[in-house]
């Protein structure tokens, strides 16, 4: 068969009839296999530009998402898994956008413009395991025959992970005798949290960190720990989390008082729901948590689960306390404030709220005016937060205290000309009726200017709330009050709440009451 890509022109003229159409059939195939190649590839590209584009329109919407998931129309649980998603969706989207433009192989779709700004990634911590992999050439001798010289090394880290390993303890307490005076001696077991049983204190503390902090249910920690081929029921696990809870029950009456030592507290509530066995449904019950002023050099907070809302918990918890309360306008608190030497700080994020509400819903333009004039008291307050408490004072009196003035004013102005009843009347209302304790940050460099502190420190009883869906009991509420205050006070203070509990668990069964002060959070100090 002649081959028609190495014949040359004068070659054609020497060829008979029959090959020339044997030469023409050829090459008309070959042309119409080149121009379904070509077909082919042009579709290929448009489907690639197509898909180009429509990742790059839906990255570009993800991060306007991202950007407009700052404002107040989520709450704060909301707003964090949706970030969460964002980021997931958005590295998807980023991966498939690279892979894509290293397909096309066309330089000019990013040229003369300057390669986007990456994040700069943190170096892994040096307390980390490290295990080298050495990668060598398998022959060092260079093609000219001589040896060559190692002149150097490159070094590239990635984090990896080996999952939660169960392990045993073994105690071996050997046994001596006398054959003489027929005397046996054998070192003593050490006390546990739990005696004869066969969690040793970091598989309690696990599963206290695993329920309280990371919010996992019993039933899925089951789950998790058959993988490892270990058996623990979920009757089990919650045995286990009552008798530890329990055994930090003189821990957390010494971080109460400590607690209680402060001269000002945060104080919230917020609803839980509890099993109500008579009744075959469940019924609302009350985390209350009272927590030291965000300015303290040692903070801490202590939660406290009862049945009710009602003013008797607070005022049963607070009954040898005074000092500044930072709270809401709840009723309940009136009480509190009936007792002497006891002063109502404001919290002024309540009274934003209320105009901000008014913003959304487009009712007032009063509204904007007012959370304005407090966004300026919000930037004083930011330039304040690292002062002294005697500078943070100053301060305010010579920069806050004539916009508080002005405002007070022109809020008495403004009710004036807002009709009674009027969701505007309402919001001003709330502030006018509260101006005292609203105000009280100008007396003490100590209190804040609000009560975002303690609502901070509630957010994890909101995702416990959708994890555990409801406590068992009164006395199932009050340990994970208990553990929950220990867990979160120490996480305050830097440390790793597993470690915490761990080490706490093992030396409270032969730990000195008296000495119970030197396990709290802020003074705690791991064993060398």
């Amino acid at each position: 068969m002649l081959n028609v890509h190495e014949l040359k022109a004068q070659d054609l003229q020497r060829l008979s009839p029959s090959a020339l159409a044997e030469v023409a059939t050829t090459m008309l195939e070959h042309i119409a296999q080149q121009s379904k190649l070509i077909t082919s590839q042009a579709q290929a590209i448009k489907f690639r530009d197509v898909k180009l584009e429509r990742i790059t329109f839906e990255l570009a919407r993800l991060k306007s998402w991202r950007f407009a998931a700052k404002t107040e129309r989520m709450n704060a649980e909301q707003r964090q898994l949706f970030e969460e998603t964002l980021v997931a969706d958005q590295a998807s989207l980023e991966a498939q956008l690279e892979a894509l433009q290293g397909q096309t192989g066309t330089p000019g779709e990013s040229a003369g413009k300057a390669p986007a700004r990456q994040p700069k990634r943190q170096a892994l911590p040096e307390h980390l395991r490290r295990v080298d992999h050495h990668h060598e050439p398998e022959n060092t001798t260079c093609d000219c025959g001589q040896p060559m010289v190692r002149i150097g090394e490159d070094v590239s880290e990635k984090l990896d992970i080996v999952p939660a390993e169960f392990f045993v303890h073994r105690h071996v307490r050997g046994k001596w005798a006398c054959k003489g005076c027929q005397t046996l001696v054998q070192e003593p077991a050490e006390p546990h949290i739990i005696d004869k049983g066969m969690p040793a204190e970091g598989l309690i503390a696990h599963t206290l960190v695993s329920r309280f902090v990371d919010h996992i249910p019993y039933y899925r920690q089951e789950q998790i720990n058959a993988r490892s081929g270990i058996h623990t029921p979920r009757s089990t696990l919650a045995a286990w989390s009552g008798q530890g809870g329990a055994g930090l029950i003189p821990l957390y009456d010494a971080h109460r008082r400590f607690v209680l030592g402060a001269n000002v507290l945060h104080v919230d509530e917020t609803p839980v729901n509890m099993l109500d066995p008579g009744a075959g449904k469940t019924k609302r019950a009350y985390i209350w948590a009272y927590a030291r002023s965000g300015f303290d050099v040692l903070p801490g907070v202590v939660y406290d689960f009862c049945v009710g809302r009602g003013a008797k918990y607070p005022v049963a918890f607070l009954q040898d306390w005074s000092g500044t309360l930072v709270c809401d306008g709840y009723a309940a608190y009136d009480t509190v404030f009936k007792l002497e030497q006891r002063i109502e700080a404001g919290c002024l994020a309540h009274a934003r709220r209320k105009f901000d509400e008014l913003i959304k819903d487009n009712q007032s333009p009063v509204a904007t005016q007012a959370v304005q004039r407090m966004a300026k008291l919000y930037g004083i307050e930011r330039e304040a937060r690292d002062l002294s408490v005697e500078q943070r004072l100053d301060m305010r009196q010579a920069r806050a205290k004539p916009l508080w003035e002005e405002m007070h004013a022109w809020l008495q102005l403004e009710r004036q000309r807002v009709p009674d009843g009027s969701a505007t009347a309402k919001a001003i209302d709330y502030s006018l009726n509260r101006w005292s304790a609203l105000m009280a940050n100008l007396v003490d460099g100590d209190v804040p200017i609000d009560n975002n502190h303690i609502e901070n420190l509630m957010r994890p009883w909101a995702m416990g709330r959708k994890a555990w869906l409801f406590a068992g009991s009164e006395l199932a509420g009050q340990r994970a009050a208990i553990v929950m205050t220990l867990v979160q006070s120490a996480k305050m203070h830097g440390h790793d709440p597993w470690a915490y509990l761990k080490d706490v668990l093992t030396r409270l069964p032969s730990h000195l009451n008296s000495r119970i002060d030197e396990l709290l959070p802020h003074r705690w100090q791991p064993k060398a």
